[in-house]
């Protein structure tokens, strides 16, 4: 995997309301399809994306930001972290690099961050369009998410004294516990060294109520899935043990001709797992989209 620092060294900040968001550019900016933009999940950062990037980066334009709270973005201790405030750090990463239609590809949190955008999608309120909608093992349906013994503590009168008390060896066993392809010490020691800056780890309370964000907005944001008018793709690692199966199934259901692909050997992060089979099946079903007129 690409180094975390040279990672940083390819991207750069920028500016929300909240603070400082940063975000990365790579591939062909005249490629004649619509950028990527990636959302990663909770609690590592786009550098979880940094292989699949780089595959993709000699037929494809991709953006990618580390949201609020993660990676080497701003992680103020006053902010919300609510999904609202994230899909407004989307949208000026958006902006930032000019993106006027893109395939939008979402992973674990990043995937309740997609809906906001179309729930904004549907209400005028999205500065560019969607051409298509990939989600990748995230829990939409929170009702039937199976979260780890971690997340409950950290959504309990505990949290912030666990969070305090988390670190590297606790950080990556828990992680650990979640693919069915676990990478190497030192992929997972990057992870670490990423949530750890400024503190991460202090935020994760106040981050994991994104979790409650998704019962109490569940209309809104279901309502716009069961809305969408493009084409999109429900692509899962069945070895997932915390977004399990049925969300996948649920999803397929609801989403107007949604495809349905199983990785029928791969976890929580199949982007990491197996990144060149991922990055194949993923770009074949954009290569499928049809584009209406800009």
């Amino acid at each position: 995997m690409i180094a975390i620092e040279e990672f940083r060294a390819r991207g750069r900040f920028v500016p929300t309301v909240d603070g400082k968001v940063f975000a990365i550019a790579s591939g062909k900016e005249d490629a004649g399809e619509p950028p990527v933009l990636v959302l990663h999940g909770f609690p590592t950062s786009s550098w979880d994306f940094a292989d699949a990037i780089e595959l993709l980066a000699p037929r494809r334009r991709v953006v990618a930001l580390d949201f609020l709270g993660f990676g080497w973005s701003d992680k103020p201790p006053e902010l919300g972290y609510s999904l609202f405030e994230q899909a407004d750090a989307t949208i000026a990463a958006a902006e930032a690099f000019n993106l006027r239609r893109v395939h939008l590809w979402a992973h674990d949190m990043g995937t309740s961050v997609a809906t906001e955008l179309l729930a904004r999608r549907e209400r005028g309120l999205l500065p560019f369009e969607i051409a298509s909608l990939v989600l990748m093992n995230g829990s939409v349906h929170i009702e039937m998410a199976q979260l780890t013994l971690g997340q409950r503590v950290l959504k309990s009168p505990l949290g912030p004294l666990f969070a305090r008390l988390n670190n590297r060896r606790t950080f990556k066993a828990q992680l650990r516990r979640v693919f069915a392809r676990p990478p190497s010490d030192a992929e997972l020691d990057a992870m670490w060294e990423l949530a750890a800056r400024e503190d991460g780890p202090a935020r994760f309370p106040q981050i994991i109520r994104y979790t409650e964000e998704r019962a109490r907005f569940r209309r809104r944001w279901i309502g716009a899935l069961e809305r969408f008018d493009r084409p999109a793709l429900v692509a899962w690692g069945r070895l997932d043990p915390v977004a399990v199966v049925p969300i996948a199934e649920q999803l397929a259901r609801e989403i107007p001709g949604a495809a349905l692909l199983f990785w029928d050997d791969l976890g929580h992060y199949p982007q990491v797992e197996d990144t060149a089979r991922v990055v194949k099946d993923v770009e074949a079903f954009w290569n499928r989209v049809r584009l209406p007129p800009p």
